[in-house]
């Protein structure tokens, strides 16, 4: 069936009972067809953070509002159920999410957001439809029993709207989002720098062959983000194009942040003081206003009012996949010449709640396959400057000592010799962050500390930014370059060979695991197949 054979499906709203989140029944307010009146989503719909049971559904009003959902297994829509969600208001941007709960495991979701004026309550939007499919339940046999379980397919990537590279309609807007959608995922993990608040987004861009770059600008991308409408609007900003709109409909995702979200390379060391961009130099204020604006623009579900800014989260997919998302961002220390000999404050990168969390996680998961989905590379030179003796700062885990692990490197070891004593296997690392492309495979063979199980980390990005890279190797875990691709130079325009995403697949009956590297084109790159270690 042609999913897409229900977007222009109208609502029927009028007079309806409906659920509301508590299971109340209610009456659905009836429908008015002046245009005019109705309100609007101009940013489109997004579902996310899918489970067996259920996924987010977000949207954006124009006024304030109340969003309404009906759903069904069908295009049709026939069987359809409806739910009340949630007010829209100005606290939240007019930016709102439903937790839709109480799927059926494994289907695909067919769904439409409508919503419902507040100043006139019988003045409704036009339906804006979404899809959505949901991972299997693990069900009682648990990894060993795959009948009727299907082929899993993800795409990931990151970093979107860096270096000034905005959206250029000439050129066809973001097309990569576009090349992801057709693959038809599953869901796509977009990898952090989903944004890019410290980088302001011009009209023009000069090309090395004299001609120019035109981008789509408003107030919000003229300048560096530092209040909360200005961060708020770099998220507006991307959805005006239609390539992520399309995408974010018809595909799930599950995002994580890095530093953009903010500002570039931030962390306990971060210093404006000398950047005139800046009028404002208190980084936990950005750091709080970037909050807030990820939070609301995320498909993300919240986690209660106790870790509600929590980014990590573990994702279950079902048997074949879970996914253990990270947060290398919030809990690090200060970025610094990154040589600490002992684990303290200053050497975090995840820190320990997030480590021993991850851990239990990865202890507890069933799932033939564990992907941890990081924000940053392991084993890359990833500079920060110098810092006030001279030395190279670090900005990700490496130090640029091959030696035994220190600073950083201290956690990630400590990680990953508990994974060897605990004999846990099939665990893949993706990330983004470095704007090219490449598969890393970690060997304790050749590597000066050796106390872990070899693994594979894939990296993927840009989606639309400048590209860059590539970077240089760190050997203390023994990175070893499978394939890399680059430009070559810094800050290369979007083009085919400089925007990269990764697609992964998972035979539900060899259970190997192939991870694809394919360019703008969604021509492959690289194809790596690995099969799994049995219990």
């Amino acid at each position: 069936m042609d999913r897409r054979r229900f977007l222009h499906a109208s609502t029927l709203l009028g007079g309806a009972s409906i659920l509301t989140p508590h299971g109340v029944r209610a009456q659905a307010p009836a429908v008015i067809t002046r245009d005019a009146m109705r309100p609007q989503m101009p940013h489109g719909i997004q579902s996310g953070d899918p489970v067996a049971d259920g996924a987010i559904v977000w949207t954006r009003g124009d006024r304030p509002s109340r969003l309404w959902l009906e759903w069904s297994t069908t295009a049709s829509f026939a069987d359809l159920q409806r739910v009340r969600g949630p007010h829209l208001l100005e606290d939240s941007d007019f930016t709102g999410r439903f937790d839709l709960r109480g799927l059926p495991a494994g289907q695909e979701i067919f769904y439409r957001v409508v919503l419902q004026d507040l100043h006139n309550e019988r003045v409704l939007s036009e339906p804006v439809a979404g899809h959505l499919r949901l991972p299997a339940a693990f069900g009682a046999k648990g990894a060993k029993g795959m009948q009727g379980v299907r082929n899993v397919r993800f795409a990931w990537s990151g970093d979107t709207c860096g270096q000034g590279w905005g959206i250029n309609e000439q050129w066809g807007g973001m097309k990569i989002y576009e090349q992801i959608r057709r693959i038809n995922p599953d869901f796509f993990l977009h990898s952090g720098d989903t944004i890019y608040a410290d980088s302001p987004i011009p009209a023009e861009i000069k090309l090395p062959d004299g001609t120019l770059w035109r981008n789509v600008v408003t107030e919000q991308t003229s300048k560096v983000a530092e209040t909360l409408d200005e961060y708020r609007g770099r998220y507006r900003y991307n959805l005006m194009d239609a390539n992520v709109r399309r995408m974010a409909a018809d595909v799930p995702q599950i995002w994580q942040w890095d530093d953009h979200e903010v500002t570039n390379n931030y962390s306990d060391s971060k210093d404006l003081s000398g950047d005139a961009r800046y009028t404002e130099k208190n980084i936990p204020l950005l750091v709080a206003r970037a909050t807030k604006a990820f939070q609301e623009y995320a498909p993300m579900r919240r986690l209660g009012d106790v870790e509600s800014e929590r980014i990590y989260r573990h994702l279950p997919q079902g048997p074949l996949l879970d996914v253990f998302v990270v947060d290398m961002r919030s809990y690090r220390g200060p970025n610094s010449a990154n040589r600490q000999t002992e684990e303290n404050a200053d050497s975090a990168f995840m820190g320990r709640p997030q480590i021993a969390w991850l851990l239990e996680g990865l202890k507890r998961s069933k799932a033939v396959w564990k992907v941890i989905a990081a924000d940053m590379p392991i084993g890359l030179h990833v500079n920060d400057g110098k810092d006030a003796e001279g030395r190279d700062k670090w900005e990700a885990i490496a130090n640029g000592d091959d030696g035994a692990p220190r600073g950083r490197e201290l956690e990630i070891a400590r990680l990953l010799s508990e994974i060897k004593r605990h004999q846990l296997h099939n665990i893949v690392w993706l990330t983004a962050d470095v704007h090219y492309t490449a598969a890393h495979f970690f060997d304790p063979a050749k590597a000066k500390y050796t106390d872990f199980l070899p693994f594979w980390e894939f990296v993927s990005g840009p989606l639309h930014a400048g590209g860059f890279g590539p970077n240089k190797a760190d050997g203390t875990f023994g990175m070893q370059v499978a394939y890399q691709k680059g430009p070559g130079i810094a800050n290369a325009a979007p083009a085919p060979d400089t925007q990269f995403f990764g697609q992964v697949d998972i035979d539900a009956r060899t259970r190997a695991m192939t991870v694809t590297l394919k360019d703008l084109e969604g021509s492959t790159l690289y194809k790596n197949t690995l099969e799994p270690k049995r219990a």
